[in-house]
């Protein structure tokens, strides 16, 4: 099993910034990709972004230039940079990691951006 712990969510004005950070503990494996999912209110769950264990970086074309994910392999967190944020970028942000087959997911963190 693994547990994916997320902090860094909160309340920002539109134009600012916010880093979320994800740490991964229990039976970790070092081929894994990791990244963060989003959902608002009454739409799915959408990819923000993902990071391979090599560095391999794949973003979603609504927050490309405006976030940026980075991981640490040596503390299995990873951290994304959320710049020059748009209320429509208010949801749920969600952490996961793939390895050996099976995904994990965090609890979530709470992103509100205000106009």
């Amino acid at each position: 099993q693994v547990q994916l712990v997320e902090s860094g969510g909160g309340l920002v004005q539109a134009g600012g910034s916010l880093r979320l950070s994800c740490a991964a503990s229990g039976s970790i494996f070092a081929i894994n990709v990791m990244g963060w999912y989003r959902q608002a209110p009454g739409k799915q769950r959408e990819l923000v972004a993902t990071i391979t264990n090599t560095g391999s970086i794949r973003y979603a074309d609504s927050v490309k230039g405006r976030f940026t994910i980075s991981r640490d392999n040596a503390k299995n967190t990873i951290y994304l940079q959320m710049n020059s944020l748009k209320p429509e970028d208010t949801a749920v942000y969600y952490c996961m990691r793939v390895q050996e087959g099976h995904d994990y997911w965090g609890q979530g963190t709470q992103v509100t951006v205000s106009s």
